[in-house]
């Protein structure tokens, strides 16, 4: 009886040990509800707000701390981001003077930014609390147990910075303010731990939730931002619908209230010589813009309005549906940012570039704002899907028409690696040695990833895996190997090689043809593998006839194929093997040239070895 215990016991206790294992490798993610009073003094640009936030923890941890983000802190001497920006040997241009140094460095006590919290309570008790650079760190007055809520209550201040970068005041195009990162903002926690990076140069995470957001600002100033405006009638500014009229408004203050459910952000931007057109497209989504009210530049924003629906449309159509009823285009801060459904640019631009950085950062809005990586370890898979899906849509919006609209990834990739300055891409955004290698890693290398992979598993297939990528894992945060799975799940090959390859190691693809020597009437033809980095090959034999005949050579470790393949199907070539021998069925001197990868999709970087044509 003793014995028949004891097994019961061990059988239990196996059992809650699966379950448990279970547990913790099951998908969750945290969930945030802000809401949040602002009131703002456009004569010293500080501000005063109170955040009541609802934090749900979907983990099976129980959580004795939390983290806020305290970004406007870094616009200040002796910051993170000045110190980096001192040291960086291509610092950011917007970020430095004519004499090359920090623009934060000089900055008085009246222009820095600041954002610091007077009063935090977890469910009406105090907690402790600490500012560490733009990090504010939380011990708990009680941890937070595995599938419950907290409610945080916290009241803060802040300071606007003068405008450096992304956020800020007074802008060069004299907009007034971008308000980007402008809350205390909690980290992310997720499977992998806590995510709460100092702001130092690149981008952002956050946690899922809904925003209840009320600014109080001088009512001379238009704003417009994330969410939808819940009092459009009081506010009016081009908000109120068609035929209403407004009150007179008493006072010197408007008090705009917003709503942004699921939603990872919140941004917003006030100026009082805004104009604001609103264009409602067809599938009702509207789309509002933002913008100076100078002569310069109006004609271009007014023709951008059709533009950005074509753009929306072109995402809807190869991506996924947009899943809000809104998107604001804001001229603001000091390029182009993406935030949640909204973005802002500046706005003195000729019209080509002004529609390029609207469909770029209307495309983060699927890649980033909805599927939302971790922006700070996996850069790539946002702002490199991103060049890649929007440069298909500039070429197809203003009608360029290029047989190869990617050509210039491939050439900013083939400038890094001959550089020396590579780094694999799964190098934190932030520890880049400099600011070109970041750059070209995330957007070049990245949106090469996807193009590369449609030329190993095929153009149709490649937009399923889009399609399917953003269906499977739209508000999950999706990591690295989600978008390998998904093509092999579209697929049925292997390719964790390729993700392995290109995105963890700097190893690079070089095939050659070694050798073409007469065999009687046949030919044979010897390949080589340079590079370690693997890759099936395509080759396309042009005869003195003019007939063209294309090969094929799979990847043994692929297990498999693209489909449809117009190609004569030649044996796998196993990655170890540095030579591959193939056999054509007519004499040398009925060949007019042979290439390796004539459609220029895979990343060769030498592109010398890769035709022989006759003497």
């Amino acid at each position: 009886m003793k014995k028949l215990s004891s097994l019961y016991t061990l059988l239990l206790f196996s059992i809650t040990t699966s379950l448990l294992a279970q547990n913790n490798t099951a998908y969750w993610q945290q969930h945030v509800d802000y809401t949040m009073g602002v009131k703002i003094d456009v004569e010293n640009y500080q501000y005063s707000g109170t955040q009541t936030l609802v934090y749900t923890n979907n983990s099976p941890d129980a959580l004795s701390k939390v983290y806020y983000h305290l970004y406007f802190n870094a616009f200040q001497p002796g910051s993170e981001m000045d110190i980096r920006l001192q040291n960086i040997k291509d610092p950011d241009a917007r970020m430095i003077t004519e004499e090359k140094t920090s623009r934060i460095a000089p900055l008085s006590p009246s222009e820095i930014g600041f954002l610091h919290v007077s009063s935090l309570k977890q469910d009406g008790q105090k907690v402790t609390y600490s500012e560490a650079g733009t990090v504010l760190e939380v011990e708990l007055a009680k941890p937070i147990p595995p599938g419950s809520k907290t409610t945080l209550e916290m009241v803060f201040k802040g300071q606007v910075p003068i405008q450096i970068r992304r956020s800020g005041r007074n802008s060069t195009e004299k907009v007034a303010l971008s308000m980007s990162q402008w809350y205390p903002k909690l980290a992310e926690y997720d499977f992998e731990g806590w995510h709460a990076d100092p702001y130092i140069a690149r981008e952002f995470q956050g946690v899922w939730g809904n925003f209840d957001v009320k600014i109080t600002i001088d009512k001379n100033y238009t704003v417009g931002g994330s969410g939808y405006l819940q009092n459009p009638n009081e506010i009016g500014h081009g908000y109120e619908a068609p035929g209403s009229k407004i009150k007179k408004q008493r006072g010197k203050t408007l008090t705009w209230h917003f709503k942004a459910p699921k939603v990872h952000d919140f941004m917003w931007a006030a100026d009082p010589e805004y104009v604001h057109d609103i264009l409602k497209m067809e599938n009702g989504t509207e789309l509002h813009f933002l913008y100076k009210d100078n002569p310069n530049i109006k004609e271009n924003w007014k023709k951008l309005q059709p533009k950005t629906a074509e753009a929306m449309t072109y995402f809807n159509t190869n991506i996924g549906e947009y899943p809000y009823k809104q998107y604001s285009v804001i001229q603001g801060g000091d390029g182009g940012m993406e935030y949640a459904m909204s973005t802002l640019i500046t706005g003195e631009r000729k019209f080509g570039s002004l529609v390029g950085v609207m469909a770029h950062e209307l495309a983060h809005s699927w890649f980033q704002h909805v599927l939302a990586s971790n922006e700070a370890k996996h850069e790539w898979m946002d702002e490199g899907f991103t060049t890649y899906i929007s440069t298909l849509c500039m070429d197809k919006i203003m009608g360029t028409n290029k047989t190869n609209p990617l050509e210039g990834t491939y050439k900013g990739y083939q400038y890094l690696v001959k550089s020396g300055q590579e780094q694999p891409q799964t190098t934190h955004a932030d520890r880049y040695h400099n600011n070109m290698a970041y750059g070209i890693a995330a957007y070049s290398k990245g949106s090469i990833f996807l193009s590369q992979l449609g030329y190993i598993i095929g153009e149709e297939k490649l937009q399923e895996t889009i399609k399917k990528y953003y269906s499977d894992f739209k508000f999950k945060h999706p990591v690295p190997n989600d978008i390998k799975r998904t093509a092999e799940k579209v697929t049925g090959l292997e390719l964790d090689w390729y993700l392995t390859d290109w995105t963890q190691t700097t190893n690079t693809i070089d095939y050659g043809i070694k050798e073409v020597i007469a065999e009687g009437e046949k030919t044979k033809i010897t390949l080589e593998r340079i590079g370690l980095m693997p890759m099936p090959q395509e080759i396309l034999v042009t005869y003195t006839d003019g007939t063209k005949e294309a090969f094929y050579t799979p990847l043994r470790m692929m297990r498999g194929t693209k489909e449809n393949l117009e190609a004569t199907m030649l044996a796998d070539w196993p990655w170890a093997f540095p030579t591959y021998d193939f056999t054509i069925a007519k004499p040398i001197n009925k060949i007019e040239s042979i290439v390796i990868d004539p459609s220029q999709l895979m990343a060769d970087i030498d592109a010398t070895n890769n035709m022989w044509k006759q003497e």
